[in-house]
C-alpha cells in the first residue's frame, strides 16, 4: 500500500505541473523565457551538465527525476555518474528511452550486478575469494551494445577509483560497457576490474557526487541528483551492507563540499533504503518524480537567470559583444 500510495502521488504530482499552467505576468514571462531557453542551439545558450550521484539501491531514484526533467523539456548537454549513477547516467546518454530504464531498474536485483548470491558470499567470507562484477558490463552491453564514449549522443563521463594507489579515474574515453563495471565495483566485495594496468573499483570512493567530470566536459550550469544514505540510523546487517556504508560514509563528506559547486540540487528522501533492498527501487524512483516535480520550478527559474546573466556578460556594459 506505501509503494502504491507513492506511485499514485508521483503521477499526480507529474500531472498537476503539466494541467496548472501559471498564467500570472510572472508565469508568462517564465514560460516565454524557457521556450526561448529550449530552443536555441546549444551554442547560444549555457551548456547544462547533469550529474548523477552514487548511492546503490536508493540511486535508483534518478531515474524518476529523469522522467520529470525529460517532460520538462530540460536541455541536458553532458551526463556524469558515479557507481549506480553511471549505470543509469550511461543508458541515458546513449539514448535509451527514461521508461526502459524505468522497467529495467524496478526489475533491479543483486544478480543483475553480480554473481552475487548466497552461495557466493560464503565463499567471500571463508574463502577470501572476491565476487565478480560482470553482469553489470553485460547489462550495460545489452542496452547500448559496445558503444565507445565519442559514439554517444550525449557526452558522458564517469568515475572509478584505482585502488592500489587511492587515484580517481575518469573516463571520457574507450569502450562505456568496462567503464561503467568499474565505476560500480564496490571494493572488498568485488574483484577489481583490470584496465591499462591500473586495478579499478567503485568510484564513490572518492567521487560521490562527480560536479567535476560534468565541468570537464564543458558544463556551465550543473544539476545534481543526489541520493546519499542516513548512514547515522542505519544498522547494516551483512558484509555488502556493512561495505556500502563506509563508503556512504566517505561519500557523505566528500558530498559537503561537491554540492557547492552545483548550481542547483535535487535530493530525493532515500535515505532509508539499503544496498540489499532491491525490491524497493520502484519507490526510490517515484520519490525521486516527487522531488524532481517539486524542484522543477525553481530549477528552471535558476537556469534562466543563469542564461540572462550569462547573456549581460557577454553583451558587456557597452550593450554589444
Amino acid at each position: 500500500m506505501k509503494l502504491a500510495g507513492l506511485l499514485l502521488a508521483s503521477l499526480l504530482c507529474v500531472q498537476a505541473a503539466g494541467a496548472s499552467p501559471d498564467y500570472s505576468p510572472d508565469g508568462l514571462l517564465r514560460a516565454h523565457l524557457w521556450r526561448d531557453l529550449t530552443s536555441r542551439p546549444r551554442s547560444r545558450r549555457p551548456t547544462v551538465g547533469l550529474v548523477l550521484s552514487a548511492g546503490s539501491t536508493r540511486a535508483t531514484t534518478h531515474v524518476g527525476v529523469l522522467q520529470v526533467l525529460g517532460q520538462a523539456g530540460f536541455p541536458i548537454d553532458a551526463v556524469a555518474g558515479t557507481s549506480m549513477g553511471a549505470v543509469i547516467g550511461s543508458m541515458y546518454a546513449a539514448g535509451r528511452p527514461v521508461r526502459r530504464i524505468w522497467e529495467i531498474m524496478a526489475s533491479l536485483s543483486l544478480g543483475m550486478a553480480s554473481n552475487f548470491n548466497s552461495v557466493r558470499l560464503v565463499q567471500l567470507m571463508l574463502a577470501d575469494k572476491l565476487l565478480s562484477s560482470e553482469n553489470t558490463e553485460k547489462l550495460i552491453r545489452a542496452e547500448i551494445g559496445g558503444l565507445r564514449f565519442d559514439q554517444l549522443p550525449i557526452p558522458f563521463a564517469c568515475v572509478a577509483m584505482d585502488i592500489r594507489t587511492g587515484e580517481r579515474v575518469l573516463f571520457r574515453e574507450g569502450d562505456v560497457a568496462t567503464a561503467v563495471r568499474a565505476s560500480m565495483n564496490l571494493p572488498g566485495v568485488f574483484t577489481p576490474v583490470p584496465y591499462r594496468q591500473r586495478f579499478l573499483v567503485d568510484g564513490g570512493v572518492v567521487d560521490y557526487v562527480p560536479v567535476d567530470a560534468a565541468r570537464a566536459m564543458g558544463a556551465q550550469w550543473v544539476l545534481a541528483s543526489t541520493a546519499e544514505s542516513d548512514y547515522r540510523s542505519a544498522q547494516p546487517r551483512s558484509v555488502l551492507e556493512m561495505f556500502e556504508q563506509v563508503i556512504d560514509i566517505r561519500g557523505s563528506i566528500l558530498a559537503r563540499e561537491q554540492k557547492k559547486q552545483a548550481q542547483f540540487l535535487i535530493s530525493p528522501r532515500v535515505g532509508d533504503i539499503g544496498v540489499t533492498e532491491t525490491a524497493r527501487a520502484p519507490e526510490a524512483m517515484a520519490k525521486g518524480v516527487i522531488a524532481a516535480t517539486k524542484a522543477l520550478r525553481p530549477a528552471m527559474e535558476s537556469l534562466l537567470l543563469f542564461s540572462l546573466e550569462s547573456l549581460a556578460r557577454d553583451w558587456g556594459p557597452e550593450g554589444r559583444r
